[in-house]
């Protein structure tokens, strides 16, 4: 396997890894790499850096994917028949496209959107970044409009927690505690369902006014018609995401921390049953692409001056040889501990953050063929 059969192959590519190793790059050339072979591609974004954003020229808060100009996806070359479309994701904007999907008509969806606990709910899940790439990705797997959805996840150890997230409010809003709140045909019913569920009606009333219960009690009856909806999409994306056609790419770097961080990501999909599709080392040395050693130089240098210019980059040369060759020692080390058809790539070292959508071609097409 190589990623370019993966970006060639796969519907889906999650990319996990600590903070600050180049994750959102990476993901942002895969995706570019992908449109420029051929596919329609979709990179779905957590929070990338600005310079970023603007060589994208991606819109910040905008509710509908941002599509890449064919003159910028295929400029000084010839273009093609792929299609690059990138989304900063915006919890509140996904929260309210499920709510609008999964309602029976919209006027439940008006229902939910209008009542004032809904916005409280919605700055709760606006800082749920997991949830929100969960139903994102689902959405846009679910409409079938890509061959190829790229999704870079939060950069943090409970990045994989978006597949438990559906789960997870679903389980919150159809907990005992707040069928309490929900209208009687639509609670547990009982004697004693009943003497509770008014008990904290005239309590929560007597706090927040006599209206405050029954408001409540009108949302939550109206969202709970969404829980077998949430549910059945939680299983759905589980399964996506086990499937042949997905894969799992665990974006790290010569920095200890991330290795541990990998280390655990690693483990966590095998724990999850999810497929690890191998690594790609980042912000290394392991590749030297375009370097060329400075000794010849000194066929070109007559005076002393010029000559100590040239000896001192060929001692700056031999320290970035000697620091490569750790680095490809260490993405060896990475290659051995995989399994069969996993694979172990190095990015070419970038000198920092891409200025332009340029730089994301040749990353994208040097981790391709890498």
């Amino acid at each position: 396997m190589s990623l370019q059969s993966l970006l060639r192959d796969k519907r889906v590519l999650v990319l996990c890894g600590a903070g600050g190793v180049g994750k959102t790059t990476t993901a942002a050339a895969l995706g570019v790499a992908a449109a420029r072979s051929g596919r329609k591609v979709l990179v779905l974004t957590i929070d990338p850096a600005r310079r970023l954003a603007e060589a994208m020229g991606l819109r910040e808060g905008g509710a509908e994917p941002t599509p890449i100009s064919p003159e910028r996806l295929y400029a000084g070359g010839t273009p093609g028949t792929g299609q690059l479309d990138v989304w900063m994701l915006d919890p509140r904007v996904v929260f309210e496209r499920f709510v609008h999907r999964l309602s029976p008509t919209p006027e439940a969806a008006r229902t939910i959107l209008d009542n004032r606990l809904y916005r409280f709910l919605s700055d709760l899940v606006a800082g749920m970044q997991e949830y929100a790439a969960a139903e994102a990705l689902d959405h846009f797997l679910d409409e079938g409009k890509y061959d190829l959805v790229v999704l870079d996840t939060p950069p943090s150890r409970h990045a994989l927690d978006f597949l438990e997230a559906p789960g997870r409010l679903a389980r919150f809003l159809d907990d005992r505690i707040v069928s309490l709140f929900l209208p009687e045909e639509k609670g547990r019913g009982g004697r004693l369902w009943r003497k509770t569920s008014q008990l904290l009606g005239n309590v929560l009333g007597s706090i927040f006014g006599e209206g405050f219960t029954q408001e409540m009690r009108a949302f939550l009856g109206a969202f709970s018609g969404l829980f077998a909806g949430i549910r059945l999409r939680a299983d759905r994306l589980r399964e996506r995401l086990s499937a042949k056609d997905a894969a799992f790419l665990l974006v790290t770097s010569p920095e200890q921390a991330s290795l541990d961080e990998a280390s655990f990501f690693r483990d966590m999909l095998h724990e999850k049953g999810l497929p690890f599709a191998g690594y790609v080392l980042n912000r290394s040395w392991a590749r030297e692409d375009g370097l060329l050693p400075p000794e010849g130089l000194l066929r070109h240098v007559e005076d002393d001056t010029a000559r100590g210019g040239v000896e001192a980059l060929i001692r700056l040369a031999e320290q970035e040889r000697a620091r490569a060759e750790v680095h490809r020692g260490l993405l060896q080390r990475l290659a051995e501990k995989l399994p069969a058809g996993a694979i172990a790539v190095a990015a070419p070292e970038s000198g920092g953050e891409l200025e332009d959508f340029g730089g994301l071609v040749r990353l994208g097409d040097a981790l391709a063929t890498g």
